[in-house]
C-alpha cells in the first residue's frame, strides 16, 4: 500500500471502525491503521497472523470493512490498490513489474465458483487490474489468456 493510502486509513478509520469486528479494533488499536511488513512495505495488520484486520464476517461469510464502509456511503475510498487486487501481488523490480497470484486456502470457495462459471482470476480482478496497470495492459492480458487456451502460439 501506499504512503497516501496508508494515511487515508489512518483518516478515515473512525468511519470504518463500525463494520470491523472486536478483534480487527484490538489489532488496529495496537499496530496502528497500516504496518510494516518483512520487506518494509505497508499493509494492513492481521488478526493473530490471519486474516487482514479489516476482515469483517457476516456468517461464514468473511468481507472487507473498508469496502463496505466504502459501498454504504459512508467513505469515498474503496480500499487499497493492493487489498483490492488480493489475491494478486504486483511487485516492482529493477526493469520490470512481476504480477503474481497467491494460491490461498482461504480463496478455495471463490476458486471452486470460479472454475464451475468459467470466470478466471484475471476476468474476476478486471477493475483492480486495470487500476493497477491501465486498460490497455489489461487489454493485452486478456488477448493473451485467450490465445493461451486456444493453445496457439503468442506472437511478439
Amino acid at each position: 500500500m501506499s504512503i497516501s493510502e496508508s494515511q487515508t486509513l489512518n483518516d478515515l478509520f473512525d468511519k470504518i471502525k463500525p463494520y470491523l469486528r472486536p478483534e480487527g479494533i484490538a489489532s488496529i488499536d495496537e499496530n496502528g491503521t497500516s504496518v510494516s511488513d518483512f520487506e518494509n512495505e505497508l499493509v494492513t495488520p492481521l488478526i493473530g497472523n490471519e486474516e487482514c484486520a479489516y476482515t469483517s464476517k457476516e456468517g461464514k461469510i468473511f468481507y472487507c470493512g473498508i469496502e463496505k464502509a466504502w459501498s454504504d456511503g459512508k467513505i469515498s475510498f474503496r480500499k487499497p490498490l493492493s487489498c483490492h487486487l488480493f489475491p494478486i501481488r504486483i511487485k516492482q523490480y529493477s526493469g520490470f513489474r512481476a504480477v503474481n497470484y497467491e494460491e490461498l486456502a482461504i480463496c478455495s470457495p471463490a476458486r471452486y465458483l470460479g472454475s464451475t462459471k468459467g470466470v478466471f482470476v484475471y476476468q474476476f480482478l478486471k477493475e483492480p487490474l486495470i487500476r493497477a496497470l491501465g486498460e490497455k495492459l489489461y487489454t493485452e492480458l486478456c488477448i493473451a489468456a485467450e490465445e493461451l487456451r486456444k493453445g496457439k502460439t503468442l506472437k511478439k
